[in-house]
């Protein structure tokens, strides 16, 4: 057995490499398998497209992990998400990122099953 300061193989941070100039939103896939996709998202006063949703194929749990975000649903409900904020939105609930905060990153951890 390894002592306690061993780090295991691949070991990040969420809250690390994020850049200064976040131009458009950032996806990064950090787990893929064909049951599950984990990805951080970072952004910083971004919103979806006026036009169109996101439909997905599989449930979506995400966790605000800094800043905050509101989210809009195909029937008009919105729901605001701070830091520590998460949800599961099932298949096929179309939804789409309203606002951001504009003034600090928001970081979101999503888990695609």
């Amino acid at each position: 057995m390894k002592d306690a300061s061993h780090k295991l193989n691949n070991m990040n941070n969420i809250f690390e490499v994020i850049p200064k100039n976040i131009k458009s939103e950032i996806f990064e896939t950090l787990i893929d398998s064909d049951d599950v996709q984990i990805e951080r998202i970072i952004s910083k006063g971004h919103k979806s497209p006026e036009s169109g949703w996101y439909d997905q194929n599989k449930n979506e749990w995400l966790i605000v992990l800094k800043g905050e975000a509101i989210l809009l649903f195909a029937d008009e409900s919105s729901l605001n998400l701070k830091a520590g904020d998460f949800i599961n939105i099932p298949a096929h609930k179309k939804h789409k990122v309203k606002w951001t905060d504009p003034d600090t990153e928001t970081i979101w951890l999503a888990v695609h099953y």
